[in-house]
C-alpha cells in the first residue's frame, strides 16, 4: 500500500504533537500547522495525501479551509482526503462537516489510536479505488443525457442521471441529501429533502436490474448516500 503523507492542522499544539507521534509510529510521513491560513499556503505548495483538520482554527476556520480545498482547480488538492476534528458534537455540526466535503470526522475527546485507524481506513479506500478500474460497467454521457450499465442503456430520468453523475465524481464520499438535490435540480426549485430518497430508490432499482447484482449505492443513516464502486 502506498504510504500516506499527512498534514495535521490543529491549534492545540500538545494534541497535534500526540497525533503526530502516533502517526509517525504507524510509518506515516507527518507535518503540522496550527493556523488555517498557513495550512492553506502549505497545501497549495505541497498537497498532502490526507488532512487531519480541526474545526476551530485561527486565521481560517476548518469549515472555510475545507470549502476552499474542495473548490480548488488542482485535483491533488480538491480530491485529497479530509478528516475533520471537532469538539462540537451535535448532529448539525457533524452534518456540516460532510456538507463541505469532509470524508470523515472524529469528535474530541478521542483516542489517538482511533484517529490512526480512521486514517488507515481512508488511505486504504483511496488506494483500492486507484488500483481498480474506476466505476467498471457504468458510463454516463452527460451531453447526451444517457447512461450505460454493463453495456446496456439504462432509462434514467434527468434527475436520476444528475444524481448518478454527482455520486460518481468521488466514489466512497458521502453526499448529503441537500448536495444531491442541488445537483439534481439545476433550476433551484424548492423540494422536500425526502424527495431525494424516492429518486435514490428508483435509481438503485434500475442499476440493480442492469447489473444483475445489488447496486453499489449505500445510504448513511442521518446523512445521505455514497457510491461504493
Amino acid at each position: 500500500m502506498k504510504p500516506g503523507r499527512i498534514l495535521i492542522v490543529e491549534d492545540e499544539v500538545r494534541l497535534a504533537t500526540v497525533l503526530r507521534d502516533y502517526l509517525l509510529a504507524a510509518a506515516y510521513e507527518v507535518v503540522m500547522e496550527h493556523r488555517g491560513d498557513t495550512a492553506l499556503t502549505r497545501i497549495e505548495s505541497d498537497p498532502p495525501d490526507l488532512l487531519l483538520l480541526d474545526l476551530m482554527l485561527p486565521g481560517l476556520d476548518g469549515m472555510e479551509l475545507c470549502r476552499r480545498i474542495r473548490s480548488a482547480a488542482d485535483p491533488r488538492i480538491s480530491q485529497m482526503i479530509v478528516i475533520m476534528i471537532t469538539a462540537r458534537v451535535d448532529e448539525v455540526d457533524r452534518l456540516l462537516g460532510l456538507e463541505v466535503g469532509a470524508d470523515d470526522y472524529v469528535c474530541k475527546p478521542f483516542s489517538p489510536r482511533e484517529v490512526v485507524a480512521r486514517v488507515r481506513a481512508q488511505l486504504r479506500r483511496v488506494n483500492r479505488l486507484q488500483a481498480e478500474p474506476r466505476n467498471p460497467g457504468v458510463v454516463v454521457d452527460v451531453d447526451a443525457m444517457r447512461a450505460r450499465v454493463a453495456g446496456n442503456d439504462v432509462d434514467l430520468t434527468p434527475v436520476e442521471l444528475r444524481i448518478l453523475v454527482r455520486l460518481l465524481e468521488h466514489p466512497g464520499r458521502v453526499y448529503s441529501r441537500q448536495q444531491l438535490m442541488d445537483a439534481a435540480y439545476t433550476d433551484h426549485r424548492v423540494v422536500n429533502d425526502r424527495t431525494i430518497d424516492t429518486h435514490m430508490k428508483n435509481l438503485r432499482r434500475k442499476l440493480t436490474e442492469a447489473l444483475g447484482a445489488e447496486a453499489p449505492i449505500s445510504s448513511v443513516y442521518g446523512v445521505g448516500y455514497r457510491y461504493e464502486g
